[in-house]
């Protein structure tokens, strides 16, 4: 069940890489197919050889708590999808509804109000944490 499960999703997959590959090549509105494929290999090169080893490193000697781990995951995601709008902010080329909204703000709002929940997460697990008992302490007799 399993080796068919896998055979399926390698299947899938290669269907997918493909379909993509296809549509790079042929589509009319492309003029430089070659330069996305470097911008795609760059852009794996860059996640997979920096950005994961990295975030993996941080995580394994800064990050020991789970919701400190899983926050910062959150910001790293925010952070890979918000920061091309948030570097491109000015430069509309004259058209000022591409890129309309205040994306920096936006950026660090999000991030900000992840922080929070994260924050409250982390203090409500440590409420709810089962104390120590302490007992007393026995004196010895020294008679």
């Amino acid at each position: 069940m399993t080796g068919w499960l896998r055979g399926s999703a390698l299947a899938a997959g290669l269907a997918l890489i493909g379909y993509g590959l296809y549509g790079l090549l042929t589509d009319v509105y492309l003029t430089a197919p070659a330069q996305v494929l470097v911008w795609g290999i760059g852009a794996l090169v860059l996640h997979d050889g920096v950005w994961l080893p990295l975030l993996c490193l941080v995580g394994a000697h800064l990050a020991r708590g789970p919701v400190l781990r899983g926050w910062l995951v959150v910001a790293a995601a925010v952070t890979a999808v918000g920061l091309p709008a948030v570097l491109r902010a000015d430069d509309d080329h004259g058209n000022s509804s591409l890129l309309p909204l205040p994306y920096l703000r936006n950026w660090l709002a999000v991030l900000a109000a992840t922080a929070v929940l994260a924050l409250l997460i982390g203090l409500v697990r440590r409420w709810r944490r089962p104390r120590p008992v302490s007992r007393p302490v026995r004196r010895e007799d020294r008679s």
